[in-house]
């Protein structure tokens, strides 16, 4: 019997109309965006482990299908290839890593929003560390996929926040550091417990870091970089 895919339920005309049910309680007709969204996060959740993996040559359809738990047929139906599939996981990479940055914006306090997205971004490190693995293999090899997302994505929001920082040092509120290789210190201070972990582990002679250790590894970076800005 060929694979069955896990397609949405034909959208509501009447949003007021409870759903019909077929004779097993299924519904007939229900909102179509919720369930779509529902099965790509799965996809990509899944894809995301595969590629942390065995990078994208030695990831397979059919071992991301496995690790979804859902048939093949469902990946080509809401991505269509492998190559796309990566792109979507790579984007929704640089999304969630980017979102927290939108928080050094000119008013705020240079010292919190600073604070705030190096815990950000280390609560990202611990919690998906497979995420920065996918993304640090795919610039390793020359960002074949995601150079035009570098340049169209990444560089504005950068030169964005680099100028907001720029702002708060001409106004005596931070130290003279260069913006833009602050973001490059940021990222490797914190992307290292995710991309090195193993190493880590080792030096300190545990399996994983616990909540213990990782909030003292987050203070740790925290001091390091507002030291570096002039900040108590």
């Amino acid at each position: 019997m060929p694979p069955i895919i896990m397609r949405e339920a034909p959208e509501c005309t009447n949003p007021a109309r409870p759903a019909a049910l077929t004779t097993t309680g299924n519904a007939l007709c229900k909102p179509r965006k919720p369930v779509r969204e529902a099965n790509e996060a799965r996809i990509l959740d899944a894809a995301e482990r595969v590629f942390a993996g065995a990078g994208f040559g030695g990831a397979t359809m059919a071992a991301i299908a496995e690790a979804a738990e859902l048939p093949k047929a469902n990946l080509h139906y809401y991505f269509g290839n492998k190559r796309t599939l990566y792109r979507a996981v790579l984007a929704r990479i640089l999304d969630d890593w980017l979102e927290p940055v939108q928080g050094i914006v000119l008013e705020a306090d240079p010292r919190i929003a600073l604070e705030t997205y190096i815990r950000d971004k280390m609560r990202m490190a611990f919690a998906r560390p497979q995420a920065s693995k996918v993304f640090a293999n795919e610039l390793l090899h020359g960002a074949p996929e995601i150079g035009d997302m570098l340049a169209t994505t990444l560089r504005p929001l950068v030169r964005e926040k680099v100028a907001v920082i720029d702002q708060w040092k001409a106004q005596g509120r931070i130290g003279a550091v260069d913006g833009t290789h602050l973001f490059f210190t940021i990222w490797a201070a914190t992307q290292t417990y995710a991309d090195f972990g193993v190493q880590i582990q080792a030096v300190l002679g545990m399996d994983r870091l616990d909540a213990t250790q990782q909030q003292r590894a987050t203070r740790h970076v925290i001091d390091t970089v507002l030291k570096a800005c002039g900040l108590p």
